[in-house]
């Protein structure tokens, strides 16, 4: 985590200094609230600002505001009263840190502050899966897209990929396309030069620059507008960028991660996604699967959310009843894994006695989560479509013969591999050989043989 420490490094700063580095903090340090949000502008980035409560902490906020830069603050001093330390929070601090500090103290308020307890838990086979496949790309410089519903967790998996690469001394930074306006995003990515535009006051690093060295993640990029997709392309391309208004190309070293819970392959159909961007994007895809798809997360997600928020709150942790974990893992969990966190520190709060029972767990709306009518309801409602949709294809399959299902099983298998004559192979259990031998059978029937299309498949693996 980088933390940039507002003020005079007096005695006891500096020992607050001292113990943030020592749980992993990167410490740069300046004087003045307006030194810190020139540095910011500078692309010189920070998770958390520790400011002296005698700097103003509401002007900085606004100051750094009006560059579109959101960094929490937690306020800290000496000799400060109850007066200050709440002066400090309507300011817009998020914390504050009394010196001389405690060092439990100052371990707590980083990890709360800046979120940094997120770690990739896995159980189910079908995470597993994903992570191994993370790992074994993680060291690598490809561009990665992680895809999967809301809530999955794709900017876990994004950090987790970071930490394992040949960059983790280095920023992650991470951009929302779809939180930033599209007439900003350009500026907030490439940067602009003062008096770009309206407002331009000064000189501004954009996240691409901020990154450099890094990984940059590109979250929920299928928002991103299709014009400033053609500037993406050639900034990942030619890893150079021009800033708004700039003259000249600026040379970046980053590593691309992108996030999209949309089909890019309709989007690319539909005209709103750049096929070529596609493929530069999906040189390996990680699918996260939906919380409902991988049930073997689901306690031990639980069991971590309650011993997280448990300590948040200072409350005793209680175990999960049996019956409460009968209706966690039933529930369709429509938000995931960020609907799981939300509902487990609800329980967390609401629990009485020594256990966590179905009562505490809580939706949304107030109403309890049910072990039984709503997951059946569910349950029987999926197993019906697909007892239906098995019938159907079965029926479909009827009457026809062997050489005939073969060929509908290979040119479906082609097709879901985007062309890819070498995964799709693989995939049948067949040598390449025999694959092009079918499919030259095909075509000279006049069967229309997909392309080989240039770039990555589905999967990730190169077309061939």
């Amino acid at each position: 985590m980088r933390l940039l420490v507002v003020g005079r490094l007096s005695g006891q700063l500096a020992t607050a200094v001292k113990m943030a580095m020592a749980h992993g903090a990167k410490v740069s340090h300046v004087e003045r609230g307006d030194q810190a949000t020139e540095q910011l502008r500078r692309g010189q980035g920070a998770d958390l600002l520790m400011v002296d409560y005698r700097i103003d902490i509401a002007a900085l906020i606004a100051a750094n505001e009006a560059e579109r830069i959101h960094v929490p603050v937690v306020a800290c001093g000496v000799d400060a009263d109850a007066n200050d330390a709440a002066n400090a929070i309507r300011a817009g601090a998020k914390e504050f840190i009394p010196l001389p500090p405690e060092a439990d103290l100052i371990a707590a308020v980083l990890s709360a502050v800046a979120d940094d307890d997120r770690p990739l838990i896995s159980a189910d086979p079908s995470m597993k899966a994903v992570v191994m496949l993370a790992d074994q790309v993680a060291r690598s410089e490809a561009s990665i897209l992680i895809t999967g519903e809301s809530g999955v967790g794709k900017e876990v998996m994004a950090r987790y990929l970071h930490a394992g690469s040949k960059r983790a001394d280095r920023p992650f930074i991470s951009v929302n396309c779809a939180a930033i306006p599209d007439n900003l995003l350009e500026s907030e990515l490439f940067g602009h030069e003062k008096g770009a535009f309206t407002g331009a006051m000064a000189r501004r690093i954009g996240k691409f620059e901020e990154a450099d060295g890094g990984t940059l993640l590109l979250d929920e990029i299928s928002e991103m507008d299709v014009r400033l997709q053609a500037k993406l392309l050639r900034a990942i391309q030619e890893r150079v960028i021009d800033r708004v208004g700039g003259t000249k190309p600026v040379p970046v070293n980053i590593r691309i991660i992108a996030t999209s819970n949309r089909d890019l392959a309709r989007s690319v159909s539909e005209g709103t996604f750049r096929e070529d961007l596609l493929y530069r994007l999906n040189v390996v895809n990680l699918r996260l699967p939906a919380l409902r798809e991988r049930p073997g997360d689901i306690s031990v997600l639980a069991d971590h959310f309650v011993k997280k928020y448990a300590a948040a709150n200072g409350v005793p942790v209680r175990t999960i009843s049996i019956d409460a974990r009968r209706a966690l893992v039933s529930h369709r969990w429509n938000g995931n894994v960020r609907e799981l966190e939300n509902a487990m520190h609800r329980a967390v709060l609401l629990a009485v006695g020594p256990e966590i029972d179905v009562e505490a767990i809580r939706l949304p709306d107030g109403q309890p989560l049910s072990a039984g009518s709503h997951g059946a309801a569910v349950d029987a409602g999926v197993a019906g479509r697909a007892a239906h949709v098995a019938d159907a294809v079965t029926r479909a399959h009827v009457g026809q013969t062997v050489a005939q299902m073969e060929k509908t099983l290979i040119l479906d298998t082609l097709s879901h591999c985007l062309g890819n004559r070498t995964h799709a192979a693989n995939i049948l259990g067949i040598s390449i050989r025999t694959l092009r031998n079918k499919l030259n059978e095909y075509a000279d029937e006049g069967t229309q043989i997909i392309a080989p299309q240039s770039g990555v498949a589905a999967s990730g693996y190169a077309a061939a």
